[in-house]
C-alpha cells in the first residue's frame, strides 16, 4: 500500500519514514521477532558446551544451525512471495520457537546427544523465518518515494546492525542469573511473539501478483552486483574481526582492547548507514554500491599500516563507514532489479551472501595469518571488497533493473 501524497513531505527524513500509516508498528514489531537473531546463536553455543562438555561439539551444532538458516533463506522467501507473509511465516515462526524449546530441553542437563541436538539445529535452522527480507519488501509496498525507500533501508539496517550487538550483551546478563538453555526459550518467545504481531499489521499483504519478468530467471539476473559485493562485504568484515584480534595482540598482548576496537567498526557502520541515508544522492544506486566497497577495502588495507592500538580504532571507524551504505545499497538494488513477485528472495539472496561471506571469511583469514604478516593479511581482506566492486561493475553492464 503505497503511501498517500500527503505523507511524503518535500524533504523526507527518517521521522517522515516513520509518520507513514501502519510503519511504526510494522517495523517494531518486525525488530522484536529479529531480536531473535541476535539472541539464540550464543545461547545455542553455551548451552551445547554446558550440555556436552566439548567446544568442538558446541562450534558443530552451531555451524550447523548458522548454515541451515543462511543456505535455505531464498527457498523460505519464496514461500513469503507465493503464499503471502502471514501465511507463510507464522508457521515458520511456530516450528522454529518450538524447535528452539526442543533445543532447550535437550541442553537443559549435561550428557546430551550430540547428534540429537545437531539434527534438532539443522532443523530449526531451516525453519528460521525470514523476517529481515520480508520487511525490506514490506517498505518497498509502504513507500513510493525513492528518498524515503532509501532512509527506511538505511534505518532498517542500522536497527538490524544494533540488534546484533544487543542480542549478545542480553544473553550475557540472561546467563549470569539462570542456565544458557533458558536463551533459547527467549530466542522463541521472542520470534513467535514478534513474527505474530508483524504478520497481523495492517500494512502485510497477500501473495503478490506474478509479473512479466518474474520467476527464477527473471528474479535472479539482475542481482549479481548486489549479491557479490554482500557476500565480498561480509568476507571482509569478518576477515576483519579476526585481523584485530592479531592486531592488538601482538601490538599490546591485552586482547580485551578487542571488543573496543571492534565497536569502533560497530560505531562507523551506524553513522555511515545513518548519513548515506540523509544524503541526496545523484550518482545510480549501481555505481553508489562500486563506490561503497572500493573505499571500504582501501580503508581495510589501510588498516593494516595502523602503528598502535588507538590508530586502528580510528581505521575501523572509517571502514565501518562504508559497511552499512554498502549492504543498504545492496539491498536496494535487489529490490530495484527483481519484480514486484520477487521482492523478498531478491532481499534474500543478498542476506544469504553477506552471511555466508561472512561465515568464510573467518576460515580464509585464519589460514592466511599463519603463513603471511599482518600488513599483507588486511591488505588481501581489503582486497575481497575491491574485487567484488570490480565484478559488480563489469556484470552489472549486462543486466539492467526491471523495475526503477
Amino acid at each position: 500500500m503505497p503511501a498517500p501524497a500527503s505523507a511524503r513531505p518535500t524533504a523526507p527524513s527518517y521521522a517522515a519514514v516513520l509518520r507513514v500509516p501502519h510503519a511504526r508498528r510494522t517495523f517494531a514489531t518486525a525488530l522484536v521477532g529479529r531480536l531473535s537473531y541476535g539472541t539464540v546463536p550464543l545461547s545455542l553455543l553455551l548451552a551445547t558446551q554446558r550440555a556436552t562438555g566439548s567446544y568442538a561439539a558446541s562450534g558443530a551444532v552451531l555451524s550447523l544451525y548458522g548454515a541451515a538458516v543462511v543456505f535455505l533463506t531464498p527457498a523460505r522467501a519464496v514461500l513469503v512471495d507465493r503464499h503471502g507473509a502471514r501465511r507463510a511465516l507464522l508457521p515458520l515462526a511456530v516450528a522454529h520457537g518450538g524447535l528452539l524449546c526442543v533445543l532447550a530441553a535437550l541442553t537443559w542437563r549435561s550428557g546430551a546427544s550430540v547428534p540429537l541436538i545437531g539434527g534438532a539445529a539443522v532443523l530449526a535452522g531451516a525453519c528460521a523465518p525470514p523476517l529481515g527480507p520480508t520487511m525490506r519488501a514490506v517498505w518497498s509496498d509502504l513507500l513510493a518515494d525513492p528518498d524515503l525507500l532509501r532512509r527506511a533501508y538505511s534505518l532498517d539496517g542500522v536497527a538490524e546492525e544494533l540488534l546484533f550487538v544487543s542480542g549478545p550483551a542480553l544473553v550475557g546478563v540472561l546467563v549470569a542469573w539462570t542456565l544458557p538453555a533458558s536463551g533459547l526459550l527467549l530466542g522463541a518467545l521472542l520470534l513467535a511473539g514478534g513474527t505474530a504481531a508483524f504478520v497481523t499489521s495492517p500494512a502485510m499483504t497477500g501473495p503478490r501478483p506474478r509479473t512479466e519478468g518474474g520467476g527464477r530467471r527473471g528474479g535472479v539476473r539482475g542481482l549479481m552486483a548486489p549479491v557479490v559485493v554482500a557476500a565480498g562485504t561480509g568476507l571482509a568484515i569478518s576477515g576483519v574481526e579476526l585481523l584485530v584480534l592479531a592486531q592488538v595482540g601482538g601490538d599490546s598482548g591485552d586482547t580485551a582492547l578487542v571488543p573496543w576496537v571492534l565497536g569502533a567498526l560497530s560505531v562507523g557502520s551506524a553513522l555511515g548507514g545513518l548519513a548515506n541515508g540523509a544524503i541526496a544522492w545523484r550518482r545510480a544506486a549501481r555505481s553508489r554500491l562500486a563506490g561503497f566497497a572500493v573505499a571500504l577495502g582501501l580503508t581495510i588495507a589501510a588498516a593494516g599500516l595502523a602503528p598502535g592500538v588507538l590508530t586502528l580504532a580510528v581505521a575501523m571507524t572509517c571502514a565501518g563507514a562504508f559497511i552499512a551504505p554498502a549492504l543498504t545499497t545492496a539491498y536496494l538494488l535487489a529490490d530495484e532489479s527483481a519484480p514486484a513477485s520477487d521482492r523478498t528472495r531478491a532481499g534474500a539472496w543478498v542476506n544469504m551472501a553477506v552471511n555466508a561471506g561472512s561465515s568464510a571469511g573467518g576460515l580464509t583469514t585464519g589460514a592466511l595469518l599463519g603463513h603471511l604478516p599482518l600488513p599483507l593479511c588486511f591488505g588481501l581482506t581489503g582486497a575481497t571488497a575491491l574485487g567484488s566492486a570490480g565484478v559488480a561493475l563489469v556484470g552489472g553492464r549486462r543486466t539492467e533493473p526491471v523495475r526503477a
